[in-house]
């Protein structure tokens, strides 16, 4: 994503069914060596036709309204050895 986005990643915010897995959020913190930031409303799918939808009829007046509706439900900070994760990506 950083080679794509010619950015640095300093977190990853996550979405979606898979984001409920505390293991496997667990994981792609340690791997990446990044925060995951779990949202508290998973389905941001569902969440972004209905913010559309109320900034069409004025519920809100913009954007930056709406992406303020976003609250953090639990950061995973990486917490294995980096070279262990790097042994156990390699294994895999």
């Amino acid at each position: 994503m950083e080679m794509d986005s010619g950015r640095t990643l300093s977190v990853l915010r996550v979405d979606g069914g898979a984001s409920v897995s505390d293991i496997l959020m667990q994981t792609q913190a340690d791997l990446l060596r990044l925060p995951v930031d779990r949202p508290t409303q998973v389905e941001t799918t569902a969440f972004g036709a209905a913010a559309l939808a109320g900034l069409a009829v004025g519920v809100w007046e913009n954007l930056q309204e709406v992406g303020q509706l976003r609250r953090s439900q639990h950061f995973f900070m990486p917490q294995r050895a980096e070279a262990e994760c790097a042994a156990d990506y390699s294994h895999w």
